[in-house]
């Protein structure tokens, strides 16, 4: 085990601490199992590592390991965490829990042989442990790292300590709240900067070559993830690969089940699971009529790439800026609960109605709506029912 304990330190030695995530402030950390999960690239890994470095011990009482670790070719997860505990070890960290086969059985043996050991682990969005082959839904408290919000980009770019805007605040008093923002800094200067590079932290690597690092991430969350997760196969990991140029290329995309089915050469069936598929891994965001009835084998109305980024990476001359606003629109707000399909409007999230546009769009064809308002681009400061759409980006 020294060379995990070698590995481990170095890991929260080099981990930056200036900046830390939304979702740090809203994990209850005293809980004995914690869950991370989230869209490769998310920052998953840099969150708890932040947390230990922060707030554990720093020895032999707290052990950080990647579970893709080649330490596990002959050992089991078991046997680390009897050998951890047995040498006074307090808090482990697992990383990567999905790419350790029987991962969810021995965490919940772990858990219930070691009680006064600490357990956080991270994996991958798709993750559903209550479908899982050792049931942890009873013990882990889960959460779900969502990539960098519009408000997160300023403050881990520009040094600034923007807070997050509460939504009714958003809907009531956005012009107000505008004005005071706008005294100190110029949000809307970043905004086409985000769209193309910000939702997902790494981009500081290496901006120009972030749109090639962000398809190679799609691409190993469809080799990797997938696989872990599901019983599929080479065969249908290209079809599921032709699926997204075909979505990537069309977005809004309205699926016509039927004629994509004959394309793909796949049965509605497999065609409405792949599509699925690639929501769990959040790289597609379908929009349902009812989010409430929603089944398995259910097609969505429109799908939308699940950030304006993924757009640049997949199909930048395909982009336009009307799917830039809604899947810009749909992925923050969607970050606080379910977005809907509505024939009235673009979006309906909560009771309330969404028209997406420019600047000099209106509404006019929802104003007889109740709880109707326009999100609109190319402005700083809006008026009544109509909100800036870059302050839906502050929503966490």
């Amino acid at each position: 085990m020294e060379g995990l304990f070698e590995k481990s330190y170095q890991k929260l030695l080099r981990v930056p601490t200036e900046f830390k995530r939304y979702l740090a402030d809203e994990i209850d950390w005293s809980s004995r199992l914690i869950g991370i999960k989230g869209a490769r690239g998310a920052g998953k890994t840099t969150l708890m590592l932040q947390y230990a470095k922060l707030h554990l011990p720093q020895g032999k009482e707290t052990l950080y390991t990647s579970l893709d670790s080649l330490y596990f070719t002959d050992h089991t997860l078991v046997d680390l965490a009897d050998q951890f505990v047995m040498q006074g070890g307090k808090f482990l960290l697992l990383d990567e829990v999905h790419r350790y086969a029987n991962w969810s059985q021995e965490i919940k043996n772990i858990y219930d042989d070691q009680p006064d050991l600490k357990i956080i682990f991270t994996g991958s969005s798709i993750m559903h442990i209550n479908k899982a082959k050792g049931d942890l839904s009873r013990r882990a408290v889960m959460y779900e790292l969502a990539g960098l919000s519009f408000r997160e980009y300023l403050n881990f770019t520009q040094g600034t300590t923007l807070k997050a805007i509460n939504f009714n605040d958003l809907m009531s008093t956005h012009t107000s709240i505008a004005m005071d923002m706008i005294a100190t800094m110029r949000p809307y200067e970043h905004f086409d900067n985000y769209l193309k590079y910000g939702h997902y932290p790494y981009f500081l690597e290496n901006i120009g070559l972030y749109p090639q690092k962000l398809a190679e991430t799609i691409s190993l969350a469809i080799n990797i993830d997938l696989p872990a997760f599901h019983d599929i196969s080479y065969k249908s990991i290209e079809k599921i690969r032709l699926l997204l140029h075909i979505i990537a290329e069309s977005v809004p995309f309205k699926p016509n089940i039927s004629k994509l089915s004959e394309r793909i050469d796949l049965s509605r069936n497999n065609l409405v699971l792949y599509i699925k598929y690639l929501e769990d891994i959040r790289i597609i965001r379908g929009l349902y009529p009812d989010t409430k009835g929603i089944g398995l084998l259910q097609k969505p109305e429109k799908i939308y790439l699940h950030h304006p980024n993924l757009q640049y990476a997949l199909a930048n001359e395909q982009s336009n800026v009307g799917n830039m606003r809604e899947s810009f629109f749909i992925n923050q707000i969607g970050k606080l609960g379910p977005v809907t399909y509505t024939a009235e409007g673009d979006f309906s999230f909560k009771n309330y109605i969404f028209e997406i546009g420019g600047k000099n769009k209106t509404n006019k064809q929802i104003k007889h709506i109740e709880n109707s308002f326009v999100a609109a681009d190319e402005i700083e400061i809006g008026h009544n029912h109509k909100i800036p759409l870059w302050m839906f980006g502050f929503l966490y």
